[in-house]
């Protein structure tokens, strides 16, 4: 009579490989997660740059840098405070730094504690020419 089956030896292999496998995937799944919330900032600076750059044109002598959080900047920009909340980011995690002069470009500083759903903790900064500099 002739057993079928797999032996402790073989199992333990595999076991073995599987688990080198995950081992390999987890920090590459949670730098892809993290680039996934950081499009979540980007689009909403990309938001908050063209209402900076509408505000700017309809009245150049506006104050429009600051804190996302400030209720009088939002009006300025004509959001309501949820109109810039996102699953992963907050008014509060936008910053306003400068207003080009010329053209009404605003350089936009967006900044992650790393806590709760938030992705790693860093600041990027989308800049005049429209890139993300890693702070």
């Amino acid at each position: 009579m002739k057993a079928k089956g797999f032996t402790l030896i073989e199992l333990m292999v595999v076991i073995l490989i599987v688990g080198i496998l995950a081992a390999a995937s987890i920090p590459l799944m949670r730098g892809r997660i993290d680039s996934a919330k950081w499009s979540e900032a980007n689009a909403i600076a990309g938001t908050i740059r063209s209402a900076v750059r509408v505000a700017y044109a309809e009245d150049a002598d506006a104050k429009l840098t600051g804190t996302l959080n400030d209720p009088t900047l939002q009006a300025s920009l004509g959001f309501n405070p949820a109109d810039l909340t996102g699953t992963y980011f907050a008014p509060g995690d936008f910053n306003v730094d400068t207003v080009d002069e010329d053209t009404g470009i605003a350089v936009i500083t967006v900044t992650s504690d790393g806590t709760g759903k938030k992705p790693a903790a860093g600041s990027y900064v989308l800049t005049a020419e429209g890139e993300w500099d890693k702070q």
